[in-house]
């Protein structure tokens, strides 16, 4: 829980609130971003990939917000009740105390599910508070233009692709695009807000106090009794609980699918160009998905997950005999192509800010490998994959034993052309190693001799060709002598011994160049060139890597250090960007996935090896 002082006249529209000086509320279709000062700056209504109504976060002039916060000066904190996401933004001020209890309500039924409800409660716990509150959406990513009216006591903001309804037990007044409200409240007493798509057979409704308070409960009882099935016992329970209830708030409840972040645009690097729409599911993130919701006990999860990626991911991918493609709208949609928004600005300027990502078009050979494994760890700790998921496995691998030897874009989705990455052979090696498991673990039928002999080629292939006599360590890519931080998963794969005196080098040269204070940089774009301009911060699922890598190798003070530092990065929440600044600030799109994963597999591996 972390502290920050607001003044009166500080809503969003004057300054951008830090990426990492947020909270995410969600119905498990879409999110929203809530500021400490009270200021909601993100939502895309419906869907995670649908375009934003607030977007404040990338543009305070244009991108609109709902801002609501105490009318005085005041000190604000915030955090999550317990064991949810119920988040609750609290104000402290000379005359009183109170707080706003912000929630999207989960598990209604159909009909209910179409309205995506946000709710804002607004309750004076002690003394009395002047409040008051700015609704301003700005709908197409601030590009389409809006009426609102007043129909029996709910604004109804009308644009031409989607409408809000907006209601309150206080009365609202129309100021232009925009409705504002001002109340004071006393101890006992509050006030609701809720805002709801509307159109169609939804129609507006208002939210009174007892529904609210309805609501809440029962969406409090949602995530307690989603996470009781949790079976993580372990030193670090809080943080990995939070890290699930993230996870799970970024799943697209109607397919199962996992966004990378629900954010698009927050810069890698603030002024800089590295800023990308991750607003869907990367192939890539399967293995560590189903890892983490398995490991956890979450089977549902892991099950609704596998079979989005059945439906949608099949050899061919509808493409003959082409390769896999890397990332999939939420729906499962092959077709995301890249746009900028010249309008907006951008968060703190970064421009340029977009939509879709042209990476859906690159090859990126490693995505076989996490497939795969994902597909292998659900038929062990899950359920038998099925006849058909089998015949669909080995035509995967008779694809990577004809292609793995080629150059592509590699994991971190360069855009400087395609080179033989040492991660995409490692994790070719990693497709046909766990399918050759699941054969002989089962007894199923397998061109065993061809994926072996294939196997074998790219093992000695990855050892000739990537090891660097000159640096002592395994490098990124055929022809360098560069580092790169994707190699910390050559033990975690079961590649290489941990112990192994090549990998023991390899890390010690990756922790002298890459390491800074446990934070792990990918690589050094500087003498690697990636297409793009700019620099970086660390990457934090770069730095959980680095962990377990010092967990396998049997350095459990130096990981468990390095594991408690990388805590302290977190946000007062527990929640994490992609990659830290310098400075130590959050910086990329917000929260992670990836990152979370990442973290919930470090805690795991290295509490079991404390013991």
């Amino acid at each position: 829980m972390s502290t920050t002082p607001i003044e009166a006249d500080a809503p969003g529209a004057k300054g951008y609130v830090p990426i990492a000086d947020h909270g995410l509320i969600g119905d498990l279709r879409s999110v929203a971003l809530v500021g400490m000062d009270g200021t909601i700056d993100w939502y895309c209504c419906g869907a995670f990939d649908s375009p934003s109504v607030f977007a404040a976060i990338l543009d305070t002039e244009r991108g609109g917000c709902f801002e609501l916060a105490a009318a005085i000066p005041a000190r604000t904190k915030q955090f999550y009740f317990p064991d949810t996401n119920v988040l609750i933004t609290r104000f402290f001020t000379e005359d009183g105390v109170g707080e706003i209890q912000d929630f999207m309500p989960v598990g209604t039924g159909p009909a209910e599910a179409d309205r995506h409800r946000l709710i804002r409660r607004v309750v004076c716990v002690r003394g009395s508070i002047p409040f008051r509150t700015r609704i301003a959406p700005r709908f197409g990513y601030g590009a389409d233009r809006h009426t609102v009216r007043m129909i029996d006591g709910v604004a109804v903001f009308e644009s031409p692709k989607l409408s809000l309804g907006l209601t309150s037990t206080v009365p609202l007044e129309i100021d232009g695009p925009d409705v504002y409200a001002e109340f004071k409240i006393t101890e006992g007493e509050g006030v609701v807000f809720a805002l709801d798509q509307v159109g169609g057979e939804v129609t507006p409704r208002r939210c009174a106090w007892a529904e609210a308070a309805e609501d809440l409960h029962d969406t409090v009882a949602y995530w307690r009794r989603w996470l009781a099935s949790s079976r993580y016992r372990g030193r670090w329970r809080e943080m990995v609980h939070r890290s699930a209830l993230t996870l799970k708030l970024l799943t697209y409840a109607p397919t199962g699918a996992i966004v990378a972040a629900p954010t698009t645009s927050l810069p890698e690097q603030v002024g800089g160009e590295r800023n990308w729409d991750y607003r869907y599911t990367w192939v890539r993130d399967a293995a560590f998905a189903v890892y983490a919701m398995l490991r956890l006990g979450f089977t549902d999860e892991a099950e609704a997950f596998m079979r989005f990626l059945s439906r949608h991911i099949t050899p061919g991918d509808g493409r003959g005999s082409g390769p896999l493609q890397i990332m999939y709208g939420i729906d499962g949609r092959a077709d995301i192509p890249e746009r900028e928004l010249p309008h907006l600005e951008g968060h703190l300027g970064s421009a340029p800010v977009r939509v879709g990502n042209a990476a859906v078009d690159q090859l990126q050979l490693d995505i076989y490998g996490a497939l795969i494994d994902s597909i292998y760890l659900y038929d062990k700790w899950a359920q038998p994959i099925s006849s058909d998921q089998w015949d669909d496995v080995c035509a995967l691998v008779d694809w990577v034993c004809a292609h793995w030897d080629q150059p592509d874009e590699g994991v971190w989705e360069t855009r400087g052309g395609r080179r033989k990455f040492l991660y995409s052979r490692l994790m070719c090696w990693v497709a046909i190693e766990r399918a050759i498991r699941m054969a002989n673990r089962r007894g199923l039928p397998a061109d065993l001799t061809r994926w072996q002999g294939c196997r074998d080629t790219i093992y000695r292939r990855i050892m000739s060709h990537g090891w660097s006599p000159a640096r002592q360590a395994f490098v990124q890519h055929e022809d360098t002598d560069v580092l790169d931080a994707a190699v910390l998963m050559m033990p975690l794969t079961k590649f290489i011994a941990p112990t192994d005196p090549k990998w023991l080098s390899t890390l010690d040269a990756l922790t002298g160049e890459l390491v800074s204070d446990s934070l792990v940089y990918r690589y050094d774009p500087r003498i690697s060139p990636d297409g793009l301009h700019g620099a970086e911060g660390t990457f934090s699922i770069c730095s959980f890597w680095y962990v377990e890598a010092l967990v396998h190798a049997g350095r459990l003070d130096e990981a468990r250090l390095a594991f408690e530092k990388m805590l302290t990065y977190a946000n007062h929440l527990g929640l994490y960007a992609e990659e830290i600044s310098h400075t130590g600030e959050q910086q990329g799109n917000f929260p992670q996935a990836f990152t979370h994963l990442a973290l919930i597999s470090a805690a795991y591996n290295l509490d079991r090896a404390l013991g």
